[in-house]
């Protein structure tokens, strides 16, 4: 094998360390430690194998410690020159992740996770644009790229079919750029073509169009590509308003809630534990249509009997019953039943298509949010066991994969509930009816530690809460180390990425997103030659336009 070149690429050399404690690097006197920053993506070359390695901190070091209590006259700038880099000197740490055997039946296999170290005074280096595409592949139709290694120009790739064989989630506090990078994950899903995405899309970010943190207006999936998604909607009107027509309006019955979809919704309704359970005794006491029967039921007396004959308290059943009628409110409900929601996105999926879902109003009434994700996504999931059970033997008749996305995922993943639900079965079962999840969150903390366990890639933006940060790196090695890493992301457009669609960890700038140049690079290209096209065909018919 080659020795990695080394020039203006070096940094320093290996002085100790081991497996589990990272490498010690000391720094060449000509480099700067101001430009060395912990995420940073640099290359070992030992004498057997070359190593793949991430700065996990950086320190000043002395050989004299004397000089930290009686710090030299550094005024004069030759004896500043022939301390610095001598007697004291910068140094990084880096975590080894991945390493290349020199074998040639070794190499055919690429990069493989690091379990030896390098010899002491092995050079170090920053990593290339080929050391990059060695490790992360280069962008193809399999391969997205999702951002750029820090202070690097480069395309880093995520493999998308291995993304979405497991589910994933994007994590970060408010305004650290969650929104576009499920948008650029969503796109590169969608361009693969390994997957349909359905999204439930609490507010209207990722359909027509959604807004950027400095409130500029930037175009969502179905401007994008606009024969591939379609738009389903909660709020026609909302919807026309943002200058959209969608493909379907959703309507839900009052006959197809059931008592799983109030248990969900104890938080947000604000139900004791026995109010929430009532609906199991009223769903046994009057059958299907139990919600809308109980929601038109007299007060006084006659409610009274009802809980008599339920064995439920009055006051809970009372409870129960003021909170759901806030359900009258929701638009999209109603007292018919026959609503073909769910058929309708299953035809579009069937098609290949992606599915949006704008909630529009109803995206800042979590109950409202919660109801409809759960309720869809419970009687989807039962579709696609069906149809996979159904096809067992003939892999050419497997329902196409499907990735969900939810938004506050926490409120459908907590401990409390995640055993309960749709949401915490899929997470749990790994794509077993070829149906993974892709979870947005700012609050990791939240949702239960088995589910976490679960997750096969995590996106994460900055956290700056501890237990959002230890439940993110819960189970993952070399945690301590990447904690640091982490915790010193910039606040925008910075990410630790990290899991099954990765060789190894990387601290990634994400690629832009709102401007014509990244549309083009997106795909806008087919919309912009579809525009172009019908001009043309204008233009022969009428003549040119004057002016």
């Amino acid at each position: 094998m080659n020795e990695h070149p080394q020039g203006d690429d070096r940094l320093g050399m290996v002085v100790a360390g081991s497996l589990t404690e990272g490498l010690k690097v000391r720094l060449d006197r000509e480099v700067s430690i101001e430009n060395i920053k912990v995420g940073r993506y640099v290359t070992v070359q030992g004498k057997l194998m070359r190593f793949f390695g991430v700065v996990s901190d950086v320190s000043l070091e002395a050989s004299d410690p004397s000089l930290g209590a009686s710090p030299p006259d550094v005024s004069d700038p030759f004896i500043a020159e022939v301390i610095s880099g001598t007697a004291a000197y910068g140094a990084m740490s880096v975590e080894p992740m991945l390493a290349l055997s020199s074998d040639p039946l070794a190499m055919i296999d690429g990069p493989q996770p690091a379990k030896t170290v390098p010899p002491h005074f092995s050079p170090v280096s920053l990593a290339t644009e080929s050391d990059v595409q060695l490790v992360f592949g280069e962008e193809d139709d399999r391969h997205f790229w999702i951002g750029n290694p820090l202070d690097m120009e480069t395309r880093l790739c995520l493999d998308i079919p291995e993304l979405v064989m497991r589910s994933n989630g994007v994590f970060g506090k408010s305004g650290t750029g969650k929104t576009f990078l499920t948008r650029l994950l969503l796109a590169g899903i969608l361009q693969s073509g390994a997957a349909s995405n359905l999204v439930f899309d609490m507010e209207s970010e990722y359909g027509w169009k959604g807004y950027s943190e400095d409130s500029r207006e930037v175009k969502g999936l179905k401007q994008l590509y606009s024969s591939k998604v379609a738009v389903f909607s909660l709020d026609e009107a909302s919807s026309k308003r943002r200058g959209l027509t969608p493909d379907y309006v959703v309507r839900i019955g009052f006959d197809e809630i059931e008592p799983e979809d109030i248990q969900l919704l104890r938080e947000s309704l604000n139900l004791s534990e026995v109010a929430a359970d009532a609906a199991y005794s009223l769903h046994r006491h009057l059958g299907k249509g139990w919600l809308g029967q109980f929601l038109a039921y007299p007060t006084g007396e006659t409610f009274g009997e009802l809980a008599t004959a339920l064995g439920v308290n009055e006051r809970a059943l009372s409870a129960l019953k003021n909170r759901l009628s806030r359900f009258h409110r929701f638009g999209f409900m109603d007292a018919k039943s026959g609503h073909d929601s769910v058929g309708q996105i299953l035809q579009y999926l069937d098609r290949g298509m992606h599915v949006v879902l704008e909630f529009g109003r109803y995206g800042s009434d979590l109950a409202a949010y919660i109801l409809v994700a759960n309720l869809l996504t419970r009687r989807i999931y039962e579709k696609y066991a069906q149809m996979t059970e159904a096809a067992m033997g003939d892999q050419s008749q497997q329902p196409r994969p499907l990735v969900i996305t939810i938004e506050e995922a926490h409120k459908f993943l907590n401990s409390r509930v995640a055993s309960q639900t749709i949401f915490g079965t899929i997470a749990r079962e790994m794509r077993k009816y070829n149906v993974t999840l892709l979870v947005v969150d700012q609050r990791p903390s939240g949702i239960d530690d088995e589910v976490m366990s679960q997750l096969g890639t995590k996106i994460t933006c900055l956290l700056d809460n501890e237990k959002d940060l230890d439940a993110v790196l819960t189970g993952v090695s070399g945690s301590r180390k990447l904690r640091s890493v982490l915790a010193r992301l910039e606040s925008k457009r910075q990410a630790l990425v990290f899991g099954h669609a990765l060789p190894m960890p990387v601290v990634i700038e994400t690629r832009e997103y709102g401007s014509p140049e990244s549309y083009r690079e997106l795909g806008f290209k087919e919309a912009a030659e579809l525009k172009a096209q019908v001009e043309r065909e204008t233009e022969e018919l009428f003549g040119p336009r004057e002016g």
